[in-house]
C-alpha cells in the first residue's frame, strides 16, 4: 500500500503516538487525515498545523454510536490507525474496584474490534486497504505493574491475528505494533530507560503497512523485550515481579 494520496483515521491522533503518526501521514503525502479524539476541541487544536489536509472528529472508541458516526461520515478511508488507549495505573488485585481495567479493555480491546468492525467495509469498498493496530511490549510478556492495560494488549493481539485472517480475503491488511518505550505523557513516569519519539513509531508503523508486516516491533525497546524473552523467559518473566515489588517499598 502506498502512503502517498491515502486517506487515514487516527484515534486518540491529537497527541503522543497518535500525533506523531499524524506528523508521519502528512510528511508522506497522505491526501486527507482524520484527526480523532475524545473531545472535539482537542482534535481541532492537533488539525490547526494543517486544516487543508487534517479533518477534526470527536470520537469515544468505547462508543458505538459515536464509532457507527464517525463510519459513516469517513466513507473515503483507506487506512485506519487504532491508536486510542486508556492506562489507569491500577494493579488487578490492588484496584478498589473492576472499574479501572474494564475501561483498560474497552478501549484498547473492544474499541479496537469496534473500529475494525466499522471500517471493514468501507475498506472493502476502497480496494482493501490496511489497519494498524498499536499495541504494546505488553501484549508479548505480562506486566503485573501494569493491571489490566497489559491484558488488554494481550486480547488485542489475539484479535489482530483473528481479524487479519478474517480480513484477508477482501485484500485489507492487519498490521500489529509491539512498542515498547516511547516519550508520551503516558510513559511519563518512567525514566530509567532511553525513550523513543512518537514520531519513530509511525515511521514504524507506515513501514509496517508498505511492506505488508503482520506483526512489528517498532523501537529498541521491543526489540529488546522480543528477544530476552525468546532467550529466556523465566528471567524476563521474573524480572516483571520483582519491578512489581521494588515499586511497591
Amino acid at each position: 500500500m502506498r502512503i502517498e494520496g491515502c486517506t487515514a483515521i487516527v484515534t486518540g491522533g491529537n497527541r503522543g503516538i497518535g500525533e506523531g503518526f499524524v506528523e508521519e501521514l502528512i510528511e508522506q503525502g497522505a491526501r486527507r487525515v482524520y484527526v480523532a479524539a475524545r473531545a472535539l476541541a482537542d482534535a481541532e487544536a492537533a488539525c490547526a498545523k494543517d486544516p487543508e489536509r487534517l479533518v477534526p472528529i470527536a470520537l469515544d472508541v468505547t462508543r458505538e454510536d459515536q464509532v457507527a458516526a464517525t463510519a459513516a461520515r469517513c466513507q473515503d478511508v483507506d487506512l485506519v490507525i487504532n491508536n486510542a488507549g486508556a492506562f489507569n495505573r491500577v494493579t488487578l488485585m490492588d484496584a478498589p474496584d473492576l472499574s479501572a481495567m474494564r475501561q483498560e479493555i474497552e478501549t484498547n480491546y473492544l474499541g479496537l474490534v469496534a473500529m475494525c468492525r466499522a471500517f471493514a467495509p468501507i475498506l472493502k469498498a476502497n480496494g482493501g486497504g490496511a489497519i494498524v493496530n498499536v499495541l504494546s511490549a505488553g501484549g508479548i510478556i505480562a506486566v503485573p505493574s501494569m493491571g489490566g492495560y497489559s491484558p488488554s494488549k494481550f486480547a488485542a493481539r489475539a484479535a489482530s491475528d483473528c481479524i487479519r485472517a478474517e480480513l484477508e480475503p477482501q485484500g485489507t491488511h492487519v498490521a500489529a505494533l509491539i512498542v515498547g518505550s516511547v516519550d508520551t505523557r503516558m510513559a511519563s513516569h518512567v525514566t530509567w530507560q532511553e525513550k523513543s519519539t512518537p514520531r519513530d513509531i509511525g515511521k514504524a508503523g507506515l513501514l509496517a503497512v508498505k511492506h505488508r508486516i503482520d506483526e512489528h516491533d517498532t523501537d529498541p525497546h521491543s526489540v529488546s523485550v522480543r528477544a530476552f524473552l525468546a532467550r529466556d523467559p523465566h528471567t524476563i518473566k521474573r524480572s516483571m515481579v520483582k519491578a512489581l515489588h521494588d515499586g511497591r517499598r
